[in-house]
């Protein structure tokens, strides 16, 4: 059985309220500490929302993931060390 390509993943523009937010927040640098695919997974989930409360929720939601450190739309989230390149 022949295994199809992954479809790739729709990449999203940071809006001007997300990137606000973030500043306002002072939540900038963690944001862009997390892996490429969960910044554009943020992005998207919040975007998506149709109502504006929804939209509001998951923002503050992800704020709040930031903040913390440790999750990522509600599931464990640790993030990988840096490779000092010692051994």
């Amino acid at each position: 059985m022949e295994r199809k390509p992954a479809r790739p993943r729709e990449r999203y523009p940071m809006p001007d309220y997300f990137r606000e937010a973030l500043e306002n927040a002072g939540l900038t640098e963690k944001y862009d500490a997390r892996p490429p695919y969960q910044r554009n997974d943020y992005i998207g989930w919040i975007e998506r929302a149709v109502r504006p409360a929804t939209r509001a929720k998951r923002l503050a939601q992800m704020l709040d993931e930031l903040r913390i450190g440790d999750k990522y739309m509600n599931m464990p989230y640790r993030a990988k060390k840096p490779d000092s390149g010692e051994e």
